[in-house]
This record gives structure tokens, sequence and C-alpha cells, in this order.
């Protein structure tokens, strides 16, 4: 590669680097309660004000990707485009068919804000969808699938490995939080479920998913 496709790769990785910083610490649970200590009236516009943020950050990396692309690495071609492109179709499919199991509301931070909820921690109780039985966070594993099916030139090989590396520590500081919110209940969850990549050996059965939930519930009351 030139020295200016290294150098557009560079501009790339800190320009990653800085989005994946923000998001984490605009997520923290240290953040929103200074927040909501400092400024308790914006709370309720805060999960919404994040989502919208990240979304507008995350263009100008878009477009950087696009206007410097660098070199292609590999294409699938045959057979094997066939199979990226049908488990990418899947994982599509699969991401909105999980739309149904989770609080849209919330997610969004819609509902926060219409019914002007001040609390730092989420309002969603305990849940789990049937793709929340084979691997805890489906929707970093649909992410993933998307990501590694694509043709892949040198930004797109960078932009992959941090999301992945993000999937992978993101997911983490996710989970402190939520054993925080859900205690032994998470902890065993935990146990029991892998945590981005489905194990063929190791998931819920639909009986042990609905007994989890029965105590999630019941420590809940």
């Amino acid at each position: 590669m030139t020295d200016s496709a290294w150098h557009d790769l560079a501009l790339l990785l800190c320009y990653w680097l800085a989005y994946f910083m923000l998001h984490s610490i605009l997520a923290s649970l240290g953040v929103k309660r200074r927040v909501a200590t400092s400024y308790p009236a914006l709370m309720p516009a805060y999960r919404l004000a994040f989502n919208i943020l990240s979304m507008l950050l995350i263009l100008p990396i878009l477009w950087h990707m696009f206007q410097h692309p660098g070199p292609w690495l590999w294409r699938w071609e045959g057979m094997a485009a066939w199979l990226a492109n049908g488990l990418a179709l899947l994982a599509c499919l699969g991401f909105v068919r999980s739309l149904k199991y989770y609080d849209t509301g919330e997610f969004l931070g819609l509902r926060q804000l219409r019914a002007h909820t001040r609390s730092v921690e989420d309002q969603e109780h305990f849940h789990l969808s049937p793709f929340h039985r084979f691997v805890r966070h489906p929707w970093y594993f649909f992410g993933l699938v998307l990501v590694w099916t694509r043709d892949m030139n040198a930004s797109m090989l960078l932009s992959g490995a941090m999301m992945t590396l993000y999937f992978i520590i993101g997911s983490r500081l996710e989970e402190n939080k939520l054993l925080i919110y859900h205690g032994a209940i998470y902890r065993r969850y935990m146990k029991n479920v892998p945590g981005l990549l489905p194990l063929p050996w190791k998931f819920l059965g639909a009986k042990e998913a609905q007994e989890l939930l029965g105590q999630s519930s019941h420590s809940e009351k």
C-alpha cells in the first residue's frame, strides 16, 4: 500500500478509537449519575440524545471509509458469495425478528422522555428472547455476521477488527451494569449462555429459560 493509504488507515483508526471511547464514557453509569445529580431535568432526554449523538458521530467515519477504501483484500465469489450473502440475510432477518422482544421505546429513549423518567438505571425488567437462550448479545452476534460476510478492502478490514474488539469490550462493560441491575439471576444466566458466539453445547432450554425468568420476577416483587 502507498504512504497515503497507510495515512488514511491511521486516521480511520483514530476516529474509531475516539468514537468508541466517547460512546463508552457517555454510556457509563458514572456519567449518568453525575448528570442526574447536577442536571436532573436533562435525564429524561439522556438516552434519546445519546442515541442521536451516536448516529451523528458515526457518519463522518463512514464517509471517510467511503472516500478512502484502500485496496481490496478479498472478495467472495461463486458459492462463497452465496454463503456469505445468505448468512448476512439471515442476520438481518434475525435482527428484525428480535425487535419484537425488546422495548423499543425504552431502547430509543422515547419512553423515558414521555414519562419524564429521571432514573439512571434502565427500566426494563430481565427478559429472555428466543435468541437470548443461545447467545447473551444477539445484536452483537448479528453485527459480527454482517461485518465478516462482506467483501474486504483495507478500511473495511480495519473497521471490522475495531468493531469486533469493541463488541468484546462493550459487552463486558454492559454486563457489569446488568449484574448491578439483576444480580445473581444474571450471573447464573452468564454461566449457561455464551456471550457473543453461539456454542452448540452451551444454551438454555425453553424450560430452563422459564425457570430463570420466574426467579427474576419473584426477586423483583
